[in-house]
């Protein structure tokens, strides 16, 4: 009779408090944007995260996945969100530097060596620290996922070796670090929103561009591009950001389950790119593109040419986030 009791009191605690939860829940049309396509990894990972708030959430907060660019290049999404227009978006770090210097960071050329290393930065004190500079502009950021590591694509000539790239019109994102990465290489860098790279590279307005495999074979490039290197040269994130305008406007049961669908996103999608990344690269090799594995010697040739673009990157981040960025690098690996 006692265990009786005692269950038909937790049943009832339970039902009362379901009530409240639901009330701290409202319904919702969440917009989230994106740049590729739904058969990316960038799209899958918006779907999953799209499913796992409406479960969440008993079908109450409904999320609708725009991709393609539909809304916009990366910095029209943000200025939307800023001004409330739009609740979500996943996008470049690169392109959110001119709204937050410290940004910057992630595009030193050659800062990470791995995978992991960068899940350990992006995750850590570092990486949230530069997401919290996010909020008094406007935006909250919930999480990084993964780009992946870039590589250079172009439909002039193979490169093997930093002097291959003089005078290749190569398109980067609309960023400082980038722009001045590749003229110190010897490219001219050309500045262009993602949405108009593809028809930039088939009517030969510029040469080539650089971005992860998985991006290069997803988005077709291999359609207008023939040469392929493996440079590696920056490790790329994409971040997911929230308008600090609805934000503000949620519960903290509502902003719980975006913030747990994120991390869930955030895992899937970093564990999917990685696994797709090898495999793109062998497509793409299947499609016809020559593939040029850049040798350690000429890396190192590129990296020594670099100093002066590190010492800006700290410069713009500020001196302290850059040494406690390379504090942690040392000790993730083993450095004392």
């Amino acid at each position: 009779m006692k265990l009786f009791r005692r269950t038909v009191i937790a049943a009832l605690a339970a039902a009362a408090v379901a009530p409240a939860f639901a009330q701290d829940i409202k319904p919702r049309l969440i917009r989230f944007g994106y740049g590729l396509n739904e058969q990316s990894n960038q799209g899958r990972a918006v779907m999953l995260f799209a499913k796992e708030v409406e479960k969440a959430s008993g079908g109450k907060m409904k999320v609708r996945a725009i991709g393609a660019a539909a809304l916009g290049p990366d910095t029209q999404m943000q200025q939307a969100l800023i001004g409330g227009a739009q609740e979500m978006m996943v996008g470049s770090t690169a392109t959110l530097v001119g709204i937050s210097k410290e940004m910057a960071l992630w595009d030193t050329p050659f800062l990470v060596n791995d995978a992991k290393e960068a899940d350990a930065l992006l995750d850590g004190p570092v990486g949230q620290k530069v997401i919290a500079t996010l909020q008094p502009k406007g935006l909250v950021g919930l999480v990084y996922w993964e780009n992946g590591f870039r590589n250079l694509t172009n439909g002039t000539r193979p490169v093997a070796k930093l002097e291959d790239l003089a005078g290749i019109k190569l398109r980067v994102m609309q960023n400082p670090v980038f722009l001045d990465t590749f003229k110190t290489l010897g490219a001219n860098a050309i500045p262009l929103p993602f949405s108009e790279l593809f028809s930039a590279l088939e009517t030969r307005a510029v040469d080539g561009q650089e971005n992860p495999y998985n991006t290069i074979l997803s988005s077709k490039f291999y359609e207008v591009q023939k040469y392929l290197t493996v440079t590696n040269h920056v490790y790329s994130p994409w971040i997911v950001t929230v308008s600090k305008r609805w934000w503000d406007s949620l519960s903290a049961t509502e902003k719980k389950i975006l913030m747990d669908a994120a991390v869930k996103s955030r895992d899937f999608e970093r564990q999917d790119t990685r696994a797709e990344a090898a495999k793109a690269l062998a497509e793409l090799k299947a499609k016809g593109m020559q593939v040029v594995e850049l040798p350690p010697a000429e890396t190192a040739r590129m990296r020594s040419k670099l100093g002066a673009i590190n010492a800006a990157v700290a410069a713009q981040v500020g001196q302290d986030l850059w040494n406690e960025t390379q504090h942690e690098l040392q000790k993730l690996r083993g450095g004392r």
